[in-house]
């Protein structure tokens, strides 16, 4: 008997042929084989070995990863029919790890920025011609009613006073639920940015400017949070078209929440309050006059160094200083009747007595430096709110979304999943 095999097993080539059947289907690799000639059948054994192999058989980057590549770099040299081969391989079920048409979409709007609009251009004329050949071809809609996705479009009630919001519709699918997000005192609904795009991966979200912040109405003449949470309320008719929402609020967005659940218990299916409290002792009250004071004198700039310090962890200020010198730009971008409208507004709030009555599941989301609205003071409420669990970010103080927002989102993921 032999000692060795006369055939034997070419391990490299027959792992290259594996991933070069992920990746591209069986039906265009039987093609493509059936093609191999004394002339050629070497170069088919070279890619396979080499390409298929050789590069994509290493473990160090997942293949969609690799997929993006190929797109970018075929785009970029114009290599135009090794593009169609992988964009094909890249769209057709069934394949290894396939990417999705809006993930083809964000690889090509990339691509634009770095390797310029005519290759890009190109791009997405072959792509949706594959699309149409597998039966995938996305259906028409307005270049004018197309919005950035990390934003989403603005709106506004048709009702007043009137008040903006922003609209991020869900990505992946029919959207699971709505859930609407609601700043803190001084902030706008950019504050939600980083959560809400995490959100609105399975979501419809809607981010509002509360009344005298962003691009929402002022209110001249004071205003409560009975007229907050009605705001709200219009709101949800208004852009949600009446259904129930997951109401997501921080600081004074928790408390406008709590107002609504109260007020309008059938506008929300649950309630998220973050970094919040359900009213101020007297020394809260007295801090808050101190600063409507130092506003209405001397405008935003003599409160916002102090707000930062409570907004923020004292490492966050000191890792992150761009990133707290934009909140506090933002800050200062507010205006000063707003701010002290609204802060007026909170100083009243008593819910205390009232949290029984909040029947729908409910999350508080607690920063563990957070000195404006203790982890202590939040976990009182908890054991009010009949339905309600708790959870404490570490290493954050008041905007907790701002500082963690992975952590907040993974939090919020969870208990949307739940519902």
């Amino acid at each position: 008997m032999s000692d060795h095999l006369e055939y034997p097993f070419d391990h490299p080539f027959e792992r290259g042929m594996r991933n070069r059947r992920a990746a591209l289907g069986d039906a265009w690799v039987d093609k493509s084989v059936a093609k191999a000639n004394a002339f050629n059948a070497g170069f088919q054994h070279f890619i396979t070995d080499y390409a298929w192999h050789g590069v994509w058989g290493r473990p160090g980057l997942d293949w969609k990863t690799r997929r993006i590549i190929v797109m970018a770099v075929t785009c970029a040299l114009g290599r135009w029919d090794e593009f169609e081969i992988h964009m094909r391989g890249s769209l057709t079920p069934g394949n290894a790890h396939t990417l999705t048409p809006e993930e083809v979409r964000e690889a090509l709007i990339q691509i634009a920025i770095y390797a310029g609009v005519p290759a890009a251009n190109t791009g997405f004329a072959k792509a949706l011609g594959i699309m149409r050949e597998l039966g995938m071809e996305p259906p028409p809609h307005p270049a004018d009613l197309s919005w950035h996705p990390g934003v989403g479009r603005s709106v506004f009630t048709s009702t007043r006073p009137k008040l903006h919001a922003t609209v991020r519709d869900a990505r992946n699918g029919q959207p699971q639920h709505t859930i609407v997000f609601s700043h803190a005192l001084g902030q706008d609904s950019s504050m939600w940015d980083l959560v809400a795009n995490e959100a609105a991966s399975t979501c419809r979200v809607i981010c509002p400017d509360t009344r005298g912040h962003g691009r929402s109405a002022m209110p001249h003449d004071g205003v409560t949070l009975a007229e907050l949470a009605a705001d709200a309320a219009r709101l949800i008719d208004e852009v949600a078209g009446g259904e129930p929402v997951i109401w997501v609020g921080l600081s004074m967005g928790g408390m406008i929440g709590q107002e609504l659940a109260l007020r309008h218990p059938e506008k929300i299916k649950a309630l998220v309050l973050a970094n919040t409290t359900s009213g101020y002792d007297q020394a809260g009250r007295e801090a808050l006059g101190q600063r409507i004071a130092a506003v209405e004198a001397h405008g935003i700039q003599a409160v916002s160094t102090g707000a930062m310090q409570r907004f923020f962890s004292s490492a966050f200020r000191e890792m992150k200083g761009a990133t707290v010198t934009r909140h506090q730009r933002l800050l200062e971008a507010t205006d000063p009747e707003g701010y002290a409208a609204c802060a007026a507004a909170l100083c009243s709030a008593d819910y205390a007595a009232q949290l029984s009555q909040i029947k729908v599941p409910t999350l508080l989301i607690a920063g563990s430096e957070d000195e404006s609205t203790p982890p202590q003071h939040m976990q009182v409420m908890a054991r009010s709110v009949p339905h309600a669990q708790m959870v404490t970010l570490q290493g954050c103080a008041h905007l907790s979304a701002v500082e963690q927002p992975g952590a907040f989102a993974e939090v919020l993921g969870e208990f949307v999943a739940s519902l």
